[in-house]
This record gives C-alpha cells, structure tokens and sequence, in this order.
C-alpha cells in the first residue's frame, strides 16, 4: 500500500463504518452519543477549558516574544498578499454558517436563560451578560485555537520545508517518525476532526435553510425535507468538484462575503443603529474586563449542563475545525513575521465576530426589550428561526429572507467543497493533485454525516459530535505548541550564526552582539567540505543531467508549433520561457533545493549535521509554486507536469 494511501483508506473506511452503523442502529447511536458527550462534560470538561486557554495564552506570548520577528518562510521571502487583501482573506475566514445560525439566537437564548448565579433573566443586565458570552465563545478563544494550528503549519511548511499537513508539526517531537504509522495516526485525527466539525456546521446550516423556506412558505419543517435538502445541496457540490470550477468557487467565497456585509449593513441601518454602535463599544470593554475570569470557568460547583451545551461545544467546535481554517490561514500566510500573522489571525476576524454579533444579536434584544418583542419565544420554539424572525421585524423582511437562506445555501456549498479539499490535501500529505473522485469521495462523506447526525439526533447530535471528535485533537495541538516551541528555541542561535556570515559576507561587523560570541558560536558546529558539498552535488547533476535535457527537448517541440524555447541555466536551476511572436508567453522555472534537517529535531539532536532528500520547488507564471522530492522527478515526470501547467495557463 502506498504510503500516501493509508491515511485515506483508514479514514475512508471508518467513515463509511460509522453512517452504516448509525443509519442501521438509528436508536442505539443517539444514546451511545448522548452518553459519549456527558462522559467528556463531566470527566474532561476542566481539560477542555484549560487547553483552549493555554492555546490563547500560548499564541499571546509569542506575539510580544523575541520569536515575533521570524518570518514564515525564508529569511528574505516577502508576503504574497498585501494587508487589505490579506486582512479580506481573513474575514472571509471568520465567515460561516456559525455565524449565519447563531448570530441572532445566541445572545437571545443567553438572555432568556442566563448561566445559574449570574443576573436574573429577561432583564437590562442579562442583555449585557448574553452579548458578553457571545463574544466570549466567539472572540479570541476560538481564533488562538485557529491560530496554533495554522502557526504550525505555514511555520514547518514553509521554513523547513516539510509537508504542509498536520503531522509535519510535530516533527521536532518525532523526527523521521511523521512519516510512519504514527503521522498516520495524526493524519487520521485530522481527518476526523474536519469531517465532523464541518459536517456539524452543515448540519446547522441544512436546519437554517428548512427554517427559511418555510417562512417563506416554500417547504414544511421536517427531518426528511432536511436529508433532501443536504442531498440536493451534496449534488451541487459534487458537480463543482468534478468540472474542476476552482475560480466559480472562489468567486462564490468572495460573494458570500459581499452578501453578508450587505446583509450586516442593512441590519445595521434598518435597525437601532445608534443604540447598536453604543453598545458595541461597552460590550467590548466588558468583554476585556471579565475575559481572565470567564477564561477558566468551569461552574463545577453549580452542575456542568449550561458548559456542557455552550463553551464546551464551541471549545470542540473550533479545535475540530482548526485543521480547516488553520490550512487556510496557513496557505495564504507565507512571508508574514509570526508577530504580524498573529496580530492579523487574532484581531480582524474577532472585531468583526464582535460586530457581527452586536448588530445581529443586539437588534433582537431590542425588540425584546424596547420593540414589540416575541423573540425568546420564537427563538426558544425554534433556534433556526431566529435570524428569519428577526428579520421579519424589519423593512422588507420578504427580500432579506430570501437573501439570508440563499447565503445559507452558497456558505454550505463552499464549505463541503472546501472541506473536502483540505481532507482530501491531509489525506495525500499535503498533495493538491490526488485524483477527482478521492475529493468527490470526502464531499459525499461529509454530507452522509451531516445527515446521519441530524437523523440519530439533531442539534444535541450535532454538538455531540463536535465535543467528541474535538478532544483528541485537542492532545495534538497541546503537543504542536510543545512542538513549535522547540523549534522557535533553536532559532535564536540559528539567526546569530546567519547574521555573523552575512556580516563576514558583505566585509561588515554585525550590528549588535559580540562578535567574538558570535565567531565562536559558527565554529562550534564544524562541518566537513564532503559533508556540506554531498547535497549540492547532487543538486546539480540533477539540474544538468534531467532537468536541463528535458526543457530542451520541450524546446525542440514546441519549435515544431511555432513557439520559441527560451532555457536559462544556472548551477541549481533553470528555467523554460515560452516564446509566442518574439513574446513572452509561459514560465516554468524549477529549483532544486538541498535541505539541512533541522536542528530543533530531538531526534538529531547529536551527532554531525545530517540533510534531508533534496527538495524540487516548481515555479509558473502567476507566481504558482510547489515543492516535490528530487527522487521522484525524471524526465518523464517534468514533461508531464510542463504539459499540464501550460495546458491551465492557456486555459485547456
């Protein structure tokens, strides 16, 4: 079995294991989740809070660190996105079914049943209290946990030049071993937790979409009309994995977002727009004020029930969506300081959560408190309804409904396609290129969850899940911090001993240290020329023995169809351009790269400098790029992947 296949055939098949047994033993399976999710409550509740604090904490301190200023990447890389386009990416991030589903009927159910001991319900102060709990699962907690697993990943993907997939985080743990059974086993976690996180996400957003068409007296309220609509939906998603339509799902990412600052922007004009912007800026300062106390809350003496359907469903929503949204963030990311992306990562997605829920949340109390009110009973009867009765208290409530089940549909389109695709990368150890119907494969998966949960058990299923598949990720991260930190050390004499050779390079003293120190360090890792030269050597008889013959050869092809070969060669890379006309039409460019094993790895820690296989980064025009082994690069290998890049830049 290929090594790259394991971790989908495992996944696959234990997928497919639990909707048959769920959809036999329909019964047996909502009290086997029922029991599971009290189990973690009452066991592993104080576990939960500890660990998605300590991921906020850890996150807080690199920001303000002394490894704040390394960089995702190579030393003199520079970010791929400029900040409004990047802070938009990260927007578009916090975007969600979630908040589509909760933004009106979390801050309403915290008012009408506040946490036990806390203020009397249906009061001024309970309306205070909800929109601060609101913020608080919604607010830093849950971007800190996004923001280690994506950390992780653009930090060993890029710097190190390891897969980018959630094994390669532990690699200075575990050393050559994340290439084995137990970076399966991770892998497989991974999976897991995607799966069911994005499936609990869907399984909402199916709820939403029900409650929106039969507002608009389109479609009844039932659980079969609910499977329909996820297979209908599964169908559309399905269609846009197989034809391949990368830019109509992007451009569906960005009008999602676009519809939903519309949808905020009319709510926030048609609303109590004075009373919201009041608001919004005392609830952040209560927020801030009570953050540490609500941080390690675990209400042991007052019975877990509350905790166990709010904050520990969110904790295990977000770690199982962390995998996720942490790719995302991660692939977008590179170039960036890790203070600058922790910065990003935490405030633009917050601040906007914050006003989401302030406009969203904040206009249904005030028509409860100061309106014609029916909202905690609307809300109460059903939880789906409450963005749609909200709605309805408002001008042209008819085309703001619409408007918010059609977002609902395109959120849960995007996200079982995006889903599927971040599974189907952890599954292929960080690969974009497995075949189709791998993809297709995970897109039907995630909606047979979504409708198996919603069978065996609906919104308490839901949540079940979530808790129960978030917690032994939770373990991972706990170790990807141990992990990252490790790592982080060992840059600090790494960046001295760069700096002492570039200053002997460029004939200049560094800036500042010792730089006796700093010569003293250099010459206390001596290398051997045969140790240091053996990578590069191979690196270039690589480039002139396959690489160079096989671009000209392209050349002498291409001259036959009335295109120029222009190859430029150098010592550890070359480059093909494409002449159409005297101009140039197409870049292929390729670089080999010979990688020293990093000296964070505990299981290298001694012994004489040690290099990893060398590394090809393939590079087309438009900036596309992507790192290969050398072993598994011939010259039939490089004809085929210049045919398929030239094929997509000419648009076949």
């Amino acid at each position: 079995m290929k090594n790259d296949r394991r971790v989908f055939l495992v996944s696959a098949i234990v997928a497919v294991l639990f909707v048959a047994a769920a959809v036999v033993a329909t019964k047996p399976a909502a009290q086997l989740f029922s029991a599971v999710q009290n189990g973690i409550a009452t066991y592993f509740g104080w576990f939960y809070i500890l660990a998605v604090t300590g991921f906020l904490v850890f996150v807080l301190w690199l920001l303000f660190s002394r490894y704040g200023a390394i960089r995702l990447g190579d030393d003199d890389d520079e970010p791929e996105f400029s900040y409004p386009t990047w802070f938009s990416m990260l927007f578009s991030a916090g975007m969600g079914i979630g908040l589509l589903f909760y933004g009106v009927a979390e801050p309403v159910l915290h008012f009408a049943t506040p946490r036990a001991g806390t203020v009397e319900p249906r009061t001024v102060e309970a309306a205070k209290e909800a929109l601060n709990t609101a913020y608080f699962h919604w607010g830093l907690h849950a971007w800190g946990v996004y923001a280690v697993v994506a950390l992780g990943l653009a930090y060993f993907g890029y710097r190190h030049e390891l897969p980018l997939t959630i094994r390669s985080m532990l690699y200075p743990l575990l050393g050559r071993r994340i290439h084995g059974p137990i970076g399966d086993a991770i892998d497989v976690l991974a999976v897991f937790g995607t799966l069911f996180g994005v499936a609990t996400s869907l399984g909402l957003g199916v709820l939403q979409i029900n409650s929106g068409l039969a507002y608009n007296r389109w479609l009844d309220v039932s659980t079969t009309n609910q499977l329909w609509l996820i297979a209908a939906i599964i169908v559309l998603t399905t269609i846009s994995v197989v034809t391949g339509l990368e830019r109509g799902i992007r451009r569906l990412s960005e009008a999602n977002v676009l519809l939903g600052v519309l949808l905020l922007a009319f709510v926030f004009v048609a609303g109590p727009t004075v009373f919201l912007l009041g608001t919004y800026v005392e609830s952040v300062g209560h927020y801030l004020a009570t953050l540490l106390d609500q941080s390690f809350r675990t209400t042991q003496f007052r019975g877990v029930e509350w905790q166990k359907a709010w904050t520990m469903f969110y904790w295990g929503w977000w770690i199982s969506w962390a995998p996720f949204v942490g790719m995302f963030i991660a692939r977008i990311s590179r170039g960036r300081t890790i203070r600058e992306f922790i910065a990003g990562v935490l405030l633009v997605p917050v601040l906007f959560s914050f006003f989401w829920f302030t406009v969203m949340g904040n206009t249904a109390l005030h028509i409860e408190l100061f309106g014609a009110g029916g909202m905690v009973k609307a809300v109460q009867d059903n939880v789906a309804t409450a963005l749609f009765v909200m709605l309805d208290a408002l001008p042209w409530s008819q085309i703001s409904s619409v408007l918010a089940t059609l977002m609902v549909v395109t959120f849960f389109v995007t996200s079982a396609d995006s889903g599927a695709l971040v599974i189907d990368i952890i599954c292929s150890r960080g690969r974009t290129d497995a075949p189709v119907w791998q993809r297709i494969f995970w897109s039907l998966a995630i909606g047979a969850v979504a409708a198996v949960l919603l069978l065996v058990g609906g919104l308490q299923a839901l949540q079940a899940a979530a808790i129960t598949t978030g917690l032994p990720f939770a373990l991972i991260m706990v170790l990807a911090c141990v992990s990252l930190a490790l790592a982080l050390r060992s840059e600090v004499p790494l960046a001295a001993g760069q700096l002492a050779a570039q200053g002997a390079d460029n004939g200049e003293l560094p800036a500042h240290g010792d730089w006796r120190a700093q010569l003293a360090q250099l010459l206390a890792r001596p290398r051997s020329v045969a140790e240091w030269q053996a990578p590069r050597r191979q690196v270039a008889e690589f480039v002139s023995q396959v690489l160079v013959p096989a671009f000209e050869e392209i050349g002498r092809e291409l001259m036959k169809h009335g295109r120029v070969a222009r190859i430029d060669r150098h010592g550890y890379h070359a480059s093909l351009a494409v002449l159409a006309q005297g101009r140039e039409e197409f870049v292929y460019w390729v670089r080999g790269r010979a990688a020293q094993r990093p000296w964070f790895s505990l299981a290298q820690a001694s012994g004489p400098a040690q290099y990893e296989e060398p590394m090809v980064e393939i590079v087309v025009r438009g900036g596309v790029s992507r790192t290969v082994p050398m072993s598994s690069v011939d010259r039939d290998w490089l004809l085929r992947d210049f045919l398929a890049e030239y094929g997509k830049w000419l648009g076949h």
